[in-house]
């Protein structure tokens, strides 16, 4: 077997040994008529690995299937009990302590505590819905967090102090769901989902700013002009708004690359990329260039991310020594320079981000070579943190915008790589940062005349299961219940992804998990455990949640394809009906 890499062939020839020491929890042997026992153990039920009975085995797991254990036994089964005082020995198998689940607090306990939090939940309600906010939207923001799914918002509950705790984009007063399906596959990705939600159209798989007439990697087709997507930012332009981007991967990845380039394939982020596909740099330039020379790209008053390898020829080094990527010689950070005033500022690092004029006009910001390090990796001096630059983004747009208001996109980009990698740790962190933006962008701006839109542009396959107490590590074990290997599980899992290889141990012909006991899953690094081995682990397919606080808030609850969110946007905005709107567009006409 080749390093790193999954054979079908690997797998001994009986990979499927069984064993339960104590599969009463499971599956309770039937008791024959009249016959009672006085013992208050149960009986044991052990399956050995011989041909015999592994044909017992599936055949009784296909007679469950077909409905063949629709009894209380088999409810029981799925659905156990666990001790909320008493003890119920046999759920507690051995090396595993005996767990008693009180309720978290004492008020808790009782009905009153309850039925006054439903009280207050319903005087929220109320009070958040009973007037709708019809009036202009004269800034809009967009945060989407790459890769957000709703088990990954539910685990990060538990990572900011327990299950009851709330992000601050949950407090948004109205909730829909995104179906995130591109034109030409059930699962997409950041690109063809970004043309949604900027875009207004749904795309192929790999593609950015263009329609589904365009193939992957169609150099030709990514041409015509008629096959370009204008994304909402432009919409914001021609509007005379000020508009800008702030994302922790570079700013020429898939989801930044949706607010102003046209590209056939998402990774086509400087020319050597499309040289590579045998593409024309000249035909169809690459997502760097069109960031620095294309119409919607020179009217971005703020970019920030990483990235800088993509704008900086091969024969130049960056700050930190990595060389630039561009077979064509040009440098695009100069050139930037060249075409704005000096109200403009090109900035590599925190202490000259925070420091910029009051006067800035522009500021092109690129902190890393490729992507933006991980929160948790980052040199704190060195790199700031997604707040700070959406801070910095506001103050900037707010100025430029003249009174006309702005259009700002924002991506947690990182989450996403943590799930692909299996690192939730990683993945999760990045998700109470990009909430720490959130929260700055909605306590700074007014509900009045500020729209704010938070949502993901796929999901992923980390699942959240067992039956933990409360407040249980989110990264640690299921405090509750072994497997069926009398092994801990972990609470958080994926359907795929390269965790596989690292959970997993072969001994003596046979395929075993690893003991999580004796391994550190705080560690920043720990892959979590998956189910199928793959290289990387794969978006998700389910719908992802969108949150929306201030005008036209209330367009955004329901389900809906999600490229109508641009256009809920712009109607919010008189980005699209500009009969609706008065003085030049800064209010909008009653209804």
């Amino acid at each position: 077997m080749a390093a790193g890499r999954f054979e079908i062939s690997d797998l001994p020839a009986k990979r499927y040994k069984y064993h339960r020491s104590r599969a009463n929890h499971y599956q309770r042997p039937r008791k024959r008529a009249g016959q009672r026992t006085a013992s208050t153990g149960r009986q044991i039920l052990k399956i050995t690995m011989t041909t015999s009975l592994q044909f017992l085995f599936f055949l009784s797991l296909s007679a469950l299937v077909s409905g063949g254990e629709a009894t209380h036994d088999s409810e029981r089964r799925m659905h156990p009990v666990f001790a909320l005082g008493g003890a119920l020995p046999s759920r507690f198998k051995r090396a595993m302590p005996q767990i008693v689940f009180n309720a978290l607090n004492t008020e808790e306990r009782y009905a009153e505590y309850w039925q006054g939090l439903a009280g207050e939940t319903l005087e929220q309600q109320l009070e958040s819905k009973s007037r709708l906010n019809t009036q202009l939207a004269r800034n809009v923001m967009l945060f989407i967090g790459d890769g957000m799914s709703i088990p990954t918002i539910t685990a990060g509950r538990v990572y900011l102090g327990g299950e009851e705790k709330q992000f601050a984009f949950e407090q948004f007063p109205y909730v829909g769901l995104s179906k995130t399906y591109c034109a030409n596959m059930q699962v997409a990705d950041s690109a063809c989902t970004a043309t949604a939600y900027l875009g207004g159209v749904k795309a192929n798989y790999g593609t950015v700013g263009v329609t589904a007439a365009v193939q992957f990697k169609d150099c030709q087709a990514q041409a015509q002009p008629a096959n370009r997507v204008a994304s909402i930012a432009a919409w914001a332009q021609s509007q005379g708004m000020a508009t800008g981007l702030v994302t922790t991967t570079s700013v020429t990845h898939a989801s930044p690359a949706g607010v102003y380039a046209h590209i056939a394939n998402r990774n086509w982020e400087n020319d050597a990329e499309v040289l590579a596909d045998n593409g024309d740099p000249t035909l169809c330039p690459d997502a760097a260039y069109q960031l620095i020379n294309s119409p919607v790209g020179q009217k971005l008053s703020v970019i920030l991310g990483g990235g800088r390898e993509n704008f900086l020829p091969k024969s130049v080094n960056d700050v930190n020594g990595a060389p630039g990527r561009r077979l064509d010689g040009r440098n695009l950070i100069e050139e930037w320079k060249s075409q704005h005033t000096n109200s403009a500022h090109y900035v590599e690092n925190r202490k000259d981000l925070l420091k910029l004029s009051n006067r800035t006009s522009r500021v092109l910001g690129l902190f890393a070579p490729y992507h933006m390090a991980y929160h948790l990796d980052a040199n704190p001096t060195e790199q700031p943190t997604l707040d700070e630059m959406v801070q910095v983004a506001m103050d900037v747009l707010e100025r430029q915008s003249a009174g006309r208001g702005y259009f700002l996109f924002v991506e947690g980009g990182r989450i996403d790589h943590g799930h692909h990698d299996t690192l939730a740790l990683r993945a999760i962190d990045e998700t109470a940062e990009f909430d720490k933006a959130v929260r700055y962008a909605r306590s700074h701006t007014s509900t009045d005349d500020t729209l704010i839109v938070v949502s993901s542009d796929h999901s992923h396959t980390m699942s959240l299961a067992g039956y933990s107490s409360r407040k249980n590590d989110i990264f640690g074990i299921n405090d509750g219940q072994l497997a069926a290997d009398d092994l801990p599980y972990a609470t958080l899992s994926y359907a795929n992804g390269p965790g596989y290889d690292t959970n997993y141990l072969r001994e003596e012909g046979a395929v075993k998990r690893k003991n999580l006991r004796s391994i550190n899953m705080k560690n920043k690094d720990f892959m979590f455990p998956s189910t199928v081995p793959l290289e990387s682990e794969t978006h998700g397919g389910d719908d992802v949640a969108v949150f929306a606080s201030g005008p036209y808030a209330q367009l955004f609850s329901g389900v809906y394809e999600q490229h109508f969110i641009p256009h809920a946007l712009a109607y919010a905005s008189c980005l699209s009906e500009r009969s609706m709107c008065a003085d030049g567009g800064v209010a909008r006409r009653p209804r």
